[in-house]
């Protein structure tokens, strides 16, 4: 193995790309007529926000296309900077453009800035006193202001994949002059666990190469050996609300196995099961609603099963709702019903009831007609008398729609029978 600078370096710094013709992987901004290549290969660089997961080469690329149009290379952290630092590193920026060095400022996690340290950049960027290029692992949408938005591209980065990993194992090798102790298996392994993050990737292969194995292990090996890194998912950014949209939807579609492996995805990266249980209860009232009605009485079993008896014994009952959910019927009746309904009683205002169905606790309200000529239904026949309920001033107006399918079809057959009663009216 080549001996190591003197330098405590990590690995992954030591093996940063010189030009984005090094990097690994992100070929839609790198490739041919990509974002990122089109500028270099214009010899001109615009402000650019760079969106991705860790690991995936964010600040490698920004390094790289300072060096592939030779710019002075200016990083900061949004976590430990703030209005101050951006002023005295304008200051430096000006100085480099007076004798002819231009500069890229690159700010890692800019999403951190709040409204006015981002607006601090603003002049800055507007009359070219740097270059600019933003790193982050959110939603720029989100996270930043309109106004920087609007004077940036925006590149979207995604993790790396298996073979970009392998290859990046394979340049390890050949910088460090040594051969990784794994097996084919167990490389593959180290890919699939590094999970598109090429920092991991290489943190784990310097201390694979320093451990000091003596023979190659395999996969089980390689697990004993290295800590197991987390699936990625933060309880609040983006990957929460794109994995709880995944477990939703693919309920929604009725595809079960996909919405088990994204609940799965969900619970192993450590996210809140109350928070699970809470949005799977809304689903059951929302999208299977009364075409089977069971299905909130299961929801509300389900969490309280949980609450009792806790991870692992509860996290059966988790399994069973999300089976019982994209196996159940789907229907929004119940939802569009509720925002029918609504939007009638907003429209109509303060219009009475009919007198009929008011009570007459007095002999004045008797005298004035409530409750003459009330019906109890149950009394009747059919059970059903047929007399209309609505305002007087009001047509009727249907807002439950029941479908065909589950226990609506016979909600539907009740409703029908009993129409026939209030046409008859």
């Amino acid at each position: 193995m080549k001996d190591t600078p003197a330098s405590s370096r990590p690995l992954a710094d030591l093996m940063r790309p010189a030009t984005i013709d090094d990097v690994v992987g992100q070929t839609a901004l790198l490739g041919e007529n990509g974002l990122v290549r089109r500028m270099v290969d214009g010899g001109k660089l615009s402000n650019l926000i760079l969106w991705g997961p860790p690991g995936c080469g964010k600040t490698t690329i920004a390094r790289a296309l300072a060096n592939s149009v030779d710019m002075e290379f200016m990083p900061m952290s949004a976590v430990f900077s703030g209005t101050a630092d951006i002023k005295k590193a304008m200051e430096v920026a000006r100085m480099n453009r007076d004798i002819g060095r231009n500069t890229l400022l690159f700010i890692d996690e800019i999403h951190r800035f709040n409204k006015t340290q981002q607006d601090t950049l603003l002049p800055y960027l507007e009359d070219g006193t740097v270059v600019f290029i933003g790193a982050t692992t959110e939603n720029p949408s989100f996270n930043l202001n309109n106004a920087l938005l609007s004077r940036c591209h925006v590149g979207v980065l995604q993790g790396l994949s298996s073979e970009d990993l392998l290859t990046l194992m394979s340049r390890a090798e050949k910088f460090l002059d040594a051969k990784l102790p794994l097996d084919a298996a167990a490389r593959t392994h180290l890919a699939q666990m590094a999970d598109g993050d090429a920092r991991f990737l290489l943190n784990t292969v310097e201390y694979l190469m320093s451990a000091g194995f003596k023979t190659d292990l395999d996969a089980d090996g390689l697990d004993a050996a290295v800590q197991k890194r987390a699936p990625l998912s933060d309880r609040s950014g983006d990957e929460h609300y794109n994995l709880i949209s995944a477990v939703h939807k693919s309920l929604r579609a009725s595809d079960t196995d996909a919405a088990l492996y994204w609940t799965a995805r969900m619970m192993t990266s450590g996210q809140d099961p109350m928070y699970l249980f809470r949005r799977l209860t809304r689903f059951a009232m929302e999208d299977v609603g009364l075409a089977d009605p069971n299905a909130m009485q299961m929801a509300l079993a389900a969490w309280q099963i949980y609450e009792r008896m806790g991870s692992p014994e509860g996290d059966l009952a988790l399994t069973q709702l999300v089976i019982y959910l994209g196996t159940a019927p789907k229907s929004v009746g119940n939802y569009k019903a509720q925002k029918a309904a609504y939007a009638a009683a907003r429209e109509t205002g303060s219009l009475m009831p009919p007198k009929h169905i008011l009570n007459a606790p007095t002999k004045m309200m008797k005298n004035m007609g409530y409750g003459a000529g009330y019906v109890y239904d149950p009394d009747t026949a059919s059970g059903c008398s047929g007399q209309n309920c609505f305002p007087e001033t009001m047509p009727r107006r249907k807002f439950y729609q029941p479908i065909e399918r589950g226990f609506e079809r016979e909600i539907k057959k009740r409703l029908e029978y009993w129409d026939t009663f209030r046409n008859k009216k």
